[in-house]
């Protein structure tokens, strides 16, 4: 399974994330055709290799070619003069201290007029009208629905009045749906990230001096693990926060991986410690693989799954028997259902499910659906199993499959399907146990057919 992964130490901007991305093995110039396809015309994209501690990377810069729509402030925001950058890069400069913007701020911020793009609907309209890839445009439109949803929040509007300042200008524009782009060209499997960084300190801007993070930072980053006071900056801005929290499948701290390649985003400020974003490519077992240590042909296999748990007191059998059903039927490997004593001893029980990385979230559905949880834990769970094959029995008895397994190299059991067991004792009026017996006798001189290898 490909997986591509944000780790997230110094934070993420919009630039940080698409020069990362490019770094990583995206084609700049393919990249820019697709961007050409949304109809704008008065910008140049160019990534330029440079070094931050040492580590070399590409940082990306958008050319407005002399546009009046970009929003330009002074130095009295904590940027630099003349273009206004960032902490990390060129794009992430119009923050007025709520993170992305007003609902209805041009005049207080000194803008003189409306800019162009800059609501939400005019910016959803823009990407949806494009001709670039269904699967980028899904994807640009859903980084900026979170920065609107964030932005109505922090003003107490709804996310269609929304107009955007610092992410609405067209070189955000540029790295938002560029990096959609660029996802989309790389066509992972899964999407994951470490914590992320948001910084420490001040920001001193149109509203006043505000604490790190800003507000829509905050709201953007809810439910996402994250470190702060690494660095005495603005490290996670909200075109950042929106891209890793629209894009990531899951959070992990720790996972089993080949490294295939890395990419680096480099900021614009040059700090103490290296201000750059790390995008790898890594190869992830999805299902079964020789266990590590194992010999070829041992038959022990390793599999790196999910256990999705969750605490129950309020829920009959009946429905702990549909839940089961359903979680099988989501692609749970295995489900079960244990008894336990909750708080102040109340009886209750613990539904748990074993999935692949591929399945989590059809799993997540239905344990959201079908039980009455409001929340669960997942667990990475490393599956060893031995190698097993099926085969066929044949004999008066007619014909009846076999599972054997085996341990390094070597027959250890075979067990005859209970089905087959089961129907030869209801035809002879005999036990089960009987009836494997006579299927073993009968079928002794039967033909088996060695059947596929299987792990699960």
């Amino acid at each position: 399974m490909k997986i591509l992964h944000f780790d997230c130490y110094a934070g993420i901007s919009g630039d940080m994330a698409l020069g990362a991305l490019v770094d990583l093995g995206v084609d700049p110039e393919k990249l820019r055709s697709e961007l050409a396809k949304l109809g704008v015309e008065g910008w140049k994209l160019d990534f330029v290799e440079a070094e931050r501690g040492g580590l070399r990377g590409l940082h990306a810069v958008v050319d407005l070619e002399g546009r009046t729509d970009h929003i330009a402030h002074d130095d009295d925001c904590g940027h630099d003069p003349g273009h206004g950058h960032h902490d990390h890069g060129h794009h992430e400069h119009h923050s007025h201290g709520c993170g992305c913007g007003d609902h209805d701020h041009q005049s207080a911020c000194g803008h003189g007029g409306i800019h162009a793009h800059h609501s939400w609907r005019d910016i959803r309209a823009l990407i949806e009208k494009s001709a670039i890839n269904a699967g980028a445009k899904k994807r640009a439109i859903a980084i900026f629905t979170r920065i609107a949803e964030a932005e109505a929040e922090v003003h107490g509007v709804s996310p269609g009045e929304v107009t955007f300042h610092e992410v609405g200008a067209l070189d955000s524009i540029i790295d938002v749906v560029g990096t959609a782009i660029c996802l989309d060209m790389l066509g992972p499997d899964r999407i994951t990230a470490g914590p992320v960084e948001l910084g420490g300190g001040t920001v001193k801007c149109a509203h006043g001096i505000l604490p790190v993070p800003a507000p829509a930072v905050l709201a953007l980053v809810r439910g996402i693990p994250v470190t702060s006071g690494g660095f005495n900056k603005e490290m996670t801005t909200p075109t950042g926060a929106a891209i890793i929290a629209a894009s990531a499948d899951e959070f992990v701290t720790q996972s089993a991986f080949t490294e295939i390649r890395t990419g680096c985003g480099i900021g614009t400020r040059r700090m103490e410690r290296p201000n750059l974003l790390r995008v790898s490519l890594r190869e992830q077992p999805s299902a079964a693989s020789p266990a590590a240590g194992q010999p070829p042909g041992g038959g022990v296999l390793c599999e790196e799954l999910i256990l999705v748990e969750a605490n129950i007191d309020d829920m009959t059998a009946e429905e702990l028997a549909f839940l089961m059903e359903r979680l099988f039927a989501s692609g749970a490997l295995d489900v079960t259902i244990t008894p336990c004593l909750m708080k102040k001893s109340r009886p209750g029980s613990i539904a748990a499910a074993l999935c692949s990385h591929e399945k989590l979230e059809a799993v997540r559905d239905a344990m959201f659906r079908y039980s009455s949880t409001i929340g669960f834990r997942e667990i990475p769970a490393r599956r060893i199993s031995l190698r097993r094959e099926t085969g066929e029995l044949s004999g008066g008895f007619g014909s009846a499959k076999t599972k054997e397994v085996y341990y390094n190299g070597k027959l250890l059991r075979s067990k005859i399907e209970y089905e087959d067991r089961a129907a030869l004792a209801r035809t002879r009026g005999v036990s089960l146990t009987e009836a494997e017996h006579l299927i073993k006798i009968e079928g002794k001189e039967g033909n088996k057919t060695e059947g596929k290898a299987e792990y699960t």
